[in-house]
């Protein structure tokens, strides 16, 4: 079964030209089935970008999904055509009401701020209390797995002396676990985050488990079922050329960064970067949508209870 996405929206073309099974909500709708209906909150600056990277892991298994986008309700982006926000989002007041499979938290490039001072911290805290009875699983990345993991278990973000930025080796540590599936022994991860958590402050929390981490960068990808959630403080989502324009627009700027390590062929920005997580990606995703598939009850209402 494909993604159900509207018609009109870019991700739609975008992965029916990449071979990605998409369904119009038309077409959709005829159908005599339950889709998981699985929701974006959207916080990333550049939304389309950041809409076609999570559809296309989402829409990569069996199940028709019903894919909805939410933004915070009084935060405006500068970045994405008000147009485009105003035809394919709702805030988050306006969903409050409704039930969802699954939710993913996206990052947001404010990790120099405390949570306290970012300006829609208020908001997220209710929509992070709000997963408790809406939400089937939520999946929180990078600094919104990072928000999540602070706001249910009080783990703190630290700031590093310089940006994780690169592709980085991790080890599988629980591979009896079901959302790593197919998971070799270890895998590369794309990085980009100036914070990290640390794995001794996550072992102090009860209830948590960590499934990914890397001697360099640390934890990746944490359990918790007491909330229903996994967190993931890295990029599995990134298209292979997401590194080398994060690391253009700084060369740019002039702003001082390093050459994402393991990125580029020999370490050499005029080369092709080489994508060797895409794999891993659609491994983790897919046995995520596998988990609530097998798990969420089919009548959505009871989701909560």
């Amino acid at each position: 079964m494909p993604i159900r996405l509207p018609s009109t929206l870019p991700a739609f073309q975008v992965l029916k030209d990449e071979g990605v099974m998409v369904m119009s909500e038309e077409l959709a709708a005829s159908q005599d089935i339950r889709p998981l209906r699985v929701a974006l909150l959207n916080l990333m600056p550049k939304k389309i970008q950041t809409e076609n990277q999570f559809a296309r892991l989402i829409g990569a298994t069996p199940l028709q999904i019903d894919f909805q986008l939410i933004r915070m309700s009084e935060h405006q982006t500068r970045n994405t055509a008000a147009a485009h926000m105003e035809a394919f989002y709702r805030p988050f007041q306006e969903v409050k009401d409704e039930k969802f499979d699954g939710l993913v938290i996206t990052g947001a490039p404010i990790e120099h701020l405390e949570f306290e001072e970012v300006t829609y911290w208020d908001e997220l805290k209710e929509v992070m209390d709000w997963t408790q009875t809406n939400v089937h699983s939520t999946f929180g990345v990078c600094w919104g797995g990072m928000a999540m993991i602070n706001h249910f278990h009080g783990v703190r973000k630290h700031l590093l002396p310089a940006k994780a930025f690169g592709c980085f080796r991790h080890t599988n540590l629980a591979p009896a676990s079901p959302y790593l599936n197919g998971f070799s022994d270890d895998c590369v991860i794309p990085v980009s985050r100036w914070t990290e958590m640390r794995q001794d402050e996550i072992d102090a929390a009860p209830g948590l488990t960590t499934l990914l981490g890397s001697d360099e960068v640390g934890p990746a990808l944490v359990e918790d079922p007491g909330h229903r959630a996994l967190y993931i403080f890295n990029h599995f989502e990134y298209d292979s050329d997401t590194l080398k324009q994060e690391y253009d627009r700084d060369v740019a700027n002039g702003t001082p960064i390093n050459v994402p390590g393991n990125y580029y062929p020999d370490d050499d920005p005029s080369q092709k970067p080489q994508n060797r997580w895409r794999s891993h990606a659609h491994l983790l995703y897919g046995n995520w949508i596998n988990q609530i598939y097998q798990t969420t009850p089919y009548e959505i209402s009871r989701i909560g209870h």
